[in-house]
């Protein structure tokens, strides 16, 4: 909660000094901070300080502009000198007060208080480029009022909560330029998730921030770092923003000033010499002559930020505190990002593990999913799918929900969907299925001692042979079939199915049987696909409709991607589509296991080429997909660095190709520097080049694909 004021003895800990600052006993707000009797206040003695609460006392108290600490409920203000200049008479009492008491007269107007409440919270940054300073009406030559930038943003503790604003003002110059964007850059953190995300913020904030020839950002990763840099006039464009950055290892007693810096936890300021020089990776590195270096200064993960030039540079003190203030952003939201991709991993471990690694392999139909992580991808979620084939040799495919987002909603999917499947190869009928599973779950809440298992399940059973498909559903979403119509044109239309009740609350489930002929598709998906906060469900359910209607291809795997795509905006929910596809005609499938080699793309192309020519896949074809299939090729490499492998499926609407990895980002065989180079241009011109593509997580790493429609005639 961000009212919860959150405090960790530290044993022994000595009262916060940033550097350059004076001792006790010294003048100006530094020393009266020192000083100040704080154990009587929320904030408490600062031997009780949590790390990262001191980490950012130590940054105000260092920094030559203007800052100040608005501390728990009651924002109790601490600052440094330069904002003790800006509040003028009300310095010194202001400190240890509550900002509301200090800033009593100006509280309620515009951009002042509700800024700094919303901010303490909602977590919501906030940037005023242009404004009189509320606090104190300061007068320039001809006694008009001076114009200020001002920034606020939420400050956390060790465990993510929010404890304060930290508040940046100062007036307009060019170092209240790189303020504003210091600002910005706190905002955009905030934001990140992983280390991936808070690598491509720094880099970008970093080279434009300071105008500098190269940055780096580098983290320990037990027992080696793994560094990423980004140089000034490197060509980037939306592509590169999906795509992980390219990170590089070194060994753990690497003598580079990243390294150097990141071990000792001392900044490092090189003005003019040859930084790199022992460990530079190509021209770029050998150019730098002047270097800073700034530890991360985090208690979960080493590391540290790196801003280069390659001319000589003094280092002014307001760009150390500027680079320093930096390098503190991304400590802590490096922090952040370990913990966050620690439980991530293992929550989306489990979720995977209790979902089908591989979907049936049919001659006559085909078949995909995609399932992704509602609320912050933190925890594991209870939607679920399944497809299998029945006694029969009818197809039984399923898609449910079980409402909650933590381990125990995904240990209720894994039991209800192991009882589905059960239930179904004994007996297929959907609603003899549906009503076993109800049974199940009534079972499972009386055993819990709750009534609060809410499981909404749709379970259907499809038989090309007989171009049908019959349906029952327990209180979930009505699927929906694209279709051909007699003209050719594509249409979606919704089944009529008898909803029935959630399982668990007496379900009787009823059944529906509708035409499923060669063609058709059919979509099955949770309620996080088309349920948006600020709309109304049936606006969610047409533009579901309209997407799978404007697709160019009844694919399942496109379908899918549409799908999710369909309704604007982020969901809190689980999302969770299984399609099936009524194929004209068998298609034809081949695959290739790629090594992690340098000549494996070159294979690759060879491969594929001679394929689809022996196939008779008209030449324009054949060159746009060897081209994008290379590229994929070449980034499962790069950001897997495990084997990869490519799956060619030829039907006679379209050309779908598949690169999948088994893996996560590990040690990378290095290939040519200018094939590296192109990494982020290879999804533009797969965007280019394809109808549709996409990328699908899977139980054991992820798999990109494109769709290219063969042409008429």
């Amino acid at each position: 909660m961000p009212g919860t004021v959150r405090r960790i003895p530290t044993p022994s800990a000595p009262v916060p000094r940033g550097p350059g600052e004076p001792a006790a006993g010294g003048s100006g707000a530094a020393a009266a901070v020192l000083a100040h009797p704080w154990a009587g206040t929320s904030l408490g003695a600062p031997e009780q300080w949590d790390p990262a609460v001191r980490a950012v006392v130590d940054l105000v108290l260092a920094s030559p502009v203007p800052m100040a600490l608005l501390y728990g409920d009651d924002l109790v203000l601490l600052y440094n000198d330069g904002y003790a200049e800006l509040i003028g008479a009300r310095h010194p009492e202001a400190l240890g007060r509550p900002a509301a008491e200090v800033f009593a007269d100006v509280w309620s107007e515009p951009g002042a208080g509700e800024v700094l409440e919303r901010a303490y919270r909602h977590g919501e940054s906030f940037l005023e480029r242009e404004a009189v300073l509320p606090a104190d009406r300061h007068l320039v030559g001809g006694g008009e009022p001076a114009v200020f930038t001002r920034g606020h943003s939420p400050v956390r503790d060790s465990s993510g909560q929010i404890i304060g604003v930290l508040t940046v003002a100062a007036q307009t110059t060019q170092l209240t330029q790189q303020l504003q964007s210091l600002s910005d850059f706190a905002a955009a953190l905030s934001g990140t998730l992983t280390l991936d995300d808070v690598a491509r913020v720094t880099l970008r904030y970093a080279i434009n921030s300071f105008d500098a020839d190269r940055v780096a950002f580098a983290v320990d990763e037990g027992g080696t770092w793994r560094m990423v840099r980004r140089t000034r006039g490197e060509l980037l464009d939306e592509a590169d923003e999906r795509l992980p950055p390219l990170w590089r290892r070194a060994p753990a007693e690497s003598p580079g000033p990243v390294a150097a810096t990141a071990r000792s936890g001392v900044p490092c300021y090189v003005s003019d010499g040859h930084p790199l020089r022992e460990t530079a990776v190509d021209r770029h590195d050998q150019k730098i002559r002047a270097l800073a270096a700034l530890p991360l200064r985090s208690s979960v993960v080493r590391g540290a930020l790196a801003v280069g030039y390659q001319t000589p540079h003094t280092w002014s003190a307001a760009e150390r505190a500027l680079l320093i203030a930096s390098a503190e952003l991304v400590g802590q939201a490096a922090e952040r990002a370990r913990r966050f991709e620690t439980q991530h991993g293992t929550a989306q471990l489990l979720q995977r593990s209790m979902l089908p690694e591989q979907l049936p392999d049919l001659p006559r139909l085909r078949i995909a999913a995609r399932y992704a992580p509602g609320v912050d991808g933190n925890a594991a979620g209870g939607d679920f799918y399944d497809a299998f084939v029945l006694p029969t040799g009818a197809l039984g495919v399923v898609l449910g929900d079980v409402a909650g987002h933590d381990v125990q909603a995904a240990a209720r999917m894994g039991q209800v969907r192991a009882a589905l499947r059960a239930l179904a190869l004994s007996d297929p009928r959907p609603d003899a299925v549906l009503a076993g599973l109800d049974r199940l779950v009534s079972s499972l809440g009386a055993e819990g001692g709750t009534q609060e298992l809410f499981v909404t399940v749709v379970f259907g059973v499809v038989e090309p042979d007989r171009e049908r498909i019959t349906l029952a559903s327990a209180g979930h979403p009505a699927p929906l079939i694209r279709r051909c119509s007699a003209a050719g044109e594509p249409f979606a239309e919704y089944v009529d199915v008898p909803p029935g009740a959630p399982l668990g609350l007496g379900c009787r489930p009823r059944t529906a049987t509708v035409p499923f002929r060669p063609g058709d598709t059919l979509l099955l998906f949770s309620d996080g696909v088309v349920e948006r906060r600020w709309q109304d469900l049936t606006a969610g359910l047409d533009e579901l409709a309209g997407a799978v209607t404007a697709a160019g291809s009844g694919d399942p795997r496109a379908l899918c991607a549409a799908a999710t795509a369909a309704v604007p905006g982020a969901t809190e929910d689980d999302v969770a589509v299984l399609a099936v596809e009524h194929a004209v005609k068998p298609s034809r499938s081949v695959s290739m296991e790629v090594p992690a080699e340098p000549t494996a793309p070159g294979r690759v192309r060879h491969w594929m080429t001679a394929q689809l020519t022996e196939w008779r896949v008209p030449e324009a074809v054949v060159g746009a997909a060897v081209l994008c299939t290379s590229e994929l090729t070449t980034n499962a490499l790069l950001h897997a660095g495990t084997a990869a492998r490519v799956e060619i499926d030829l039907s006679a609407e379209r050309l779908l190709v598949s690169v999948a990895d088994s893996g996560t980002r590990g040690t990378v065989t290095r290939t040519q520097t200018d094939t590296l180079s192109s990494r982020g241009r290879g999804l533009g011109l797969i965007e280019e080049l394809s109808d549709a593509w996409g990328t699908d997580p899977t139980v054991r790493g992820s798999t990109v694909w494109f769709e290219i429609l063969i042409p008429a005639g």
